[in-house]
């Protein structure tokens, strides 16, 4: 199994380090949208760039400067395998008492985000978004520093990510 997919099990099966002990939580991987999404700007942009950069020098130093215009094409290759890398990087995962947010390729990052340190829970959705019928979660939270993002999420499951989140956040500042 591929290092950092959403399936990953981690070391000895449980996802993460064994000190930490309880059960398994369920990651949840991001949808495929996503992935379409962010491949669709990737070829628009650099496939404009690629285009100046063959048309602009090939029209004003001759034909032989076109060929400049393999390093954005090959730039557009390289992202194109490095995009699907980073969206398998990403899941998250509802336990009991936190919500758990992993990313990265080269560096992993895992962001614990306790149900009762969440202020304010957001669902956006930009034009380009709702194109690909897609929603961001952002969390806030007490601490600066422990703000989230779920990207990339069906519209109708950053609704429920929120209003859970929402519910389990006032259940458990209750008592602070």
């Amino acid at each position: 199994m591929e290092t950092g997919s959403p399936r990953d099990t981690g070391a000895a099966g449980t996802g993460r380090p064994a000190a930490w002990g309880g059960e398994e939580p369920a990651w949840i991987a991001l949808p495929s949208g996503l992935l379409r999404m962010r491949r669709l700007l990737l070829v628009v942009w650099l496939g404009l760039l690629t285009l100046a950069t063959a048309l602009v020098p090939g029209l004003l130093a001759g034909p032989g400067w076109a060929a400049f215009a393999l390093l954005p094409l090959a730039l557009l290759i390289w992202g194109w395998v490095m995009l699907e890398r980073n969206w398998r990087s990403w899941r998250y995962a509802e336990r009991a008492d936190d919500l758990l947010i992993s990313r990265g390729v080269l560096w992993r990052q895992e962001t614990v985000v306790p149900y009762g340190r969440m202020q304010l829970v957001e669902v956006t959705s930009g034009p380009v978004e709702r194109h690909f019928g897609l929603a961001s979660v952002q969390l806030h939270t007490a601490a600066a520093a422990t703000d989230a993002t779920i990207p990339g999420l069906d519209p109708a499951e950053a609704e429920r990510l929120r209003d859970r989140l929402t519910e389990l956040g006032e259940a458990r500042s209750a008592g602070l």
